[in-house]
């Protein structure tokens, strides 16, 4: 072997082994598992989409699979392929093991036609998503559908993506190439930053894998502390207060709530401010939800300064029950323009590190719900007109309790050792193999 075939041999390894260590450190860091959701995947194959491009979706759907955790009672998957017709190609009931799912995934074969991708829409509503189908009715598992399409749908998808949507299906739009960004916009839920898409080539649509990964992360440590801060003024009315409380009860579904991971506080306010129960007093969802159906309607103003002053000195302090070194989260809402300053109140509250959410409903001030807001403050405020439509706040408010955990920590350096000796065992083999290849060649030239 010659001297720059050698240096190139060295470079490869190299390489190799910088990979190797790469993955083993993203191993060692790996602190979530996914929650527990069905999803299905709506592929378009009709005939534009050329062979090499639908295999390209393929290893798309496997990677995507590849990073959740597949289970009866985990996350279940179904793949929805369509064209001029749909066929139900995987259910949600079909398989329990990614090996399983994955094998099915690559005998998908496709249907190379037309583009009905409302079609397609109604079919996952009405069967993919059916009971019968394997799709879960307990509202902790959440249903949610992956679209990738390229093309113009040759029938009507708004309305039927609206019923889908008001379903309770979320709904992610994947464009590739020459589809048109106001078809995916008509499908995909809000916020549409987060659930709309575009690759323009089938080729980079592998790039978008991770962000669906993350999409399904639900962290192992989920201890937390949340408290809801209501506006109860008597322009709320009391139907709307009604349905005030479902909403909170929709967000407390959401949430793991025990004696070891999320607490949640209540607080009423108008033109004082009621704590209705604090962190910790209710360690299950039953319990807590039954507490929420009971508060009382206050009426009178709207001082929400005051009211969040009361959750950074009060509801957020060990005597209420709140932990120390556990996420803190306040979530205001309000249907209206506060009648004291919020300024100081708001900062002092993100300056002792609590996160925030500001929802608002009719004519609240959107400057005020911002002002409140963490950052990034698009995915921490919410708004929307009517409080009949307050439902699809509370499926996009995302509670995020991961808690990042420290290289530095014994534990963590222990397993980052452990992969990173693997990987250095593995690039010793391979250099012990070179070796003798090497010399055997050497031998031959002698």
């Amino acid at each position: 072997m010659t001297l720059p075939g050698f240096v190139m041999l060295l470079c490869i390894l190299g390489a190799q082994a910088t990979v190797d260590l790469r993955n083993a450190a993203a191993m060692a860091a790996g602190l979530c598992n996914t929650k527990p959701t069905d999803v299905v995947f709506i592929i378009d194959s009709s005939r534009s989409v050329r062979p090499s491009e639908f295999e390209q979706v393929k290893v798309f759907l496997t990677k995507v699979i590849d990073g959740l955790n597949v289970g009866a009672d985990a996350t279940r998957v179904g793949v929805v392929n369509y064209a001029s017709r749909v066929k139900n190609e995987v259910s949600l009931k079909s398989h329990k093991t990614k090996a399983a799912l994955v094998k099915a995934v690559s005998k998908i074969e496709p249907l190379s036609s037309g583009t009905m991708t409302g079609l397609a829409i109604q079919f996952a509503m009405n069967v993919a998503f059916s009971e019968a189908e394997g799709a879960r009715k307990s509202p902790d598992i959440s249903k949610v559908a992956i679209i990738v399409t390229d093309g113009r749908p040759q029938d009507n998808i708004r309305d039927i993506a609206v019923r889908a949507r008001e379903a309770g299906i979320e709904i992610f739009a994947i464009g590739v190439g020459r589809v048109e960004m106001t078809t995916l916009r008509q499908m995909a839920s809000e916020p549409l930053d987060d659930h709309v898409d575009y690759v323009e080539s089938y080729s980079l649509i592998e790039k978008l894998t991770k962000k669906f990964q993350e999409a399904f992360c639900a962290c192992s440590n989920a201890a937390t502390d949340v408290v809801f801060l209501i506006d109860g003024s008597k322009s709320v009315r009391p139907e709307n207060f009604e349905l005030v409380k479902k909403w909170i009860n929709l967000i407390i579904d959401k949430l793991d709530v025990s004696e070891t991971n999320a607490h949640v506080g209540l607080v009423q306010y108008s033109s004082s401010v009621k704590q209705e129960f604090p962190l910790g007093r209710y360690n299950n969802k039953k319990a807590l939800k039954e507490a929420v159906k009971k508060m009382g309607y206050m009426e009178r103003g709207t001082m929400t300064g005051q009211a969040i002053n009361f959750l950074v000195d009060n509801s957020f302090t060990p005597n209420q029950g709140a932990r120390p070194g556990v996420a803190k989260v306040g979530i205001v809402f309000t249907d209206g323009r506060s009648q004291d300053y919020i300024g100081d109140a708001a900062k002092k509250a993100k300056e002792n590190g609590f996160e925030m959410f500001a929802v608002g409903v009719g004519n609240a001030v959107e400057d005020e719900l911002k002002e409140i807001a963490s950052i990034p403050v698009a995915d921490h405020y919410f708004y929307t007109a009517d409080f009949k439509t307050m439902n699809q706040i509370a499926k996009n408010l995302q509670i995020n309790v991961c808690q990042v955990e420290d290289p530095c920590e014994c534990n963590s350096l222990v397993k980052f050792q452990k992969k990173v000796e693997e990987a250095l065992q593995a690039l010793t083999k391979k250099y012990i193999a070179v070796t003798k290849r090497i010399a055997a060649l050497e031998n031959k030239i002698v």
